[in-house]
């Protein structure tokens, strides 16, 4: 940041007297200095985000892995809102495109948002991509655009969430209701088969969020004497999800464990946890690098990960692939839980 002079009659009689010879070798460096400043903010293969106010009023956000060129695809993909989650999803994918020849274009809404994702979906086949790869925030609506899109002769692949009754080629992720249940498992484990549970959950809509909570539930309810004191659904909202807990902790002082099965509502649990400084039972669920210490920090006692940083990897290359050839319908990452202390947690260390 450039501080002005304080005497600026100084300033103008120190640059009057000075030598004109050096004024002209001035003038031509200025031009070659902001030339050498720009081409060092242009020169990495990443370009910077590109921000489209969408119809709604709130942002979009949109993302090329690489200046468009002479690539073999292009493919997209459309997360369910912007978090460090996909943000590790979408650099892993960088990084396969970039080694595939393939442009890769990323798409968020701020929040969660249906609307705006079914305007991604149809900006895409109006570009005509090759492949779009979508983590579908209410499958039921979302179906029509996605056949439509298939229908264009795109591939389109699910990850993280599904929607089954689309035209979909294949669905990214794991079981999540056996992950619901390895998680209703683990609380049993913690609180030794009885205590009292708090739960916050993603979007209402949202097929994995459901099918993570039925699992869960039903493991508790037929395995174990713990109560579930109260369900709460974020919508995909950072403020909603942090009040929704806080509230739920004053309504029930006395519970004994949380468990988050999102990942805006784990990222909010921590803060929580550090603000209130609570010594309960925390079990959440995907892996980001705040997950991670936290772990190991001791303000989240497990954590849930169905092997996210694989998604970008297998997200490029599934969509490459089935441009040639069919591919399977499922692609399983499996699920694991990750302790303080673990031989899991040591190899995520690494």
């Amino acid at each position: 940041m450039y501080r002005q002079s304080r005497n600026n009659t100084t300033g103008r009689s120190r640059l009057a007297c000075a030598n004109p010879v050096r004024l002209r070798m001035l003038a031509l460096a200025i031009p070659l200095l902001l030339a050498l400043l720009l081409t060092s903010c242009t020169s990495n293969n990443t370009a910077p985000p590109i921000y489209s106010g969408g119809a709604s009023g709130s942002n979009e956000v949109e993302r090329r892995a690489q200046p468009a060129s002479s690539y073999s695809h292009t493919f997209a993909i459309i997360y369910p809102m912007q978090h460090s989650l996909y943000e590790m999803i979408t650099r892993k994918a960088e990084e396969t495109a970039k080694r595939l020849g393939v442009r890769l274009i990323v798409g968020a809404p701020d929040e969660a948002n249906l609307e705006q994702q079914i305007r991604m979906m149809e900006n895409l086949i109006k570009q005509g991509v090759d492949g779009i790869a979508i983590d579908p925030v209410d499958p039921v609506t979302l179906t029509p655009v996605i056949n439509k899109a298939v229908k264009a002769g795109i591939k389109v692949i699910c990850f993280e969430s599904d929607a089954p009754e689309s035209q979909r080629l294949a669905y990214i992720g794991s079981d999540n209701i056996l992950s619901g249940r390895m998680m209703g498992e683990y609380m049993d484990k913690l609180l030794k088969g009885k205590g009292m549970v708090l739960v916050e959950t993603g979007m209402s809509e949202m097929l994995s969020m459901r099918q993570r909570l039925e699992g869960m539930l039903n493991y508790l309810n037929e395995e174990t004497r713990i109560q579930v004191l109260d369900v709460q659904y974020n919508e995909g909202r950072d403020q909603k999800a942090l009040s929704d807990m806080e509230l739920m902790i004053d309504d029930h002082p006395h519970f004994d464990g949380l468990a988050t099965l999102d990942i805006i509502s784990s990222s909010n649990a921590i803060l929580i946890w550090k603000a209130k400084g609570l010594s309960r039972s925390a079990l959440t669920f995907g892996m980001t690098p705040e997950i991670q210490q936290a772990l190991h920090n001791g303000q989240v006692t497990a954590a849930v990960s169905q092997n996210e940083y694989e998604w970008g990897h297998r997200i490029v290359e599934l969509l490459l692939s089935a441009q040639s050839e069919p591919i399977e319908s499922f692609h399983d990452t499996g699920t694991i839980i990750y302790e303080k202390g673990s031989a899991a947690e040591a190899l995520l260390l690494e």
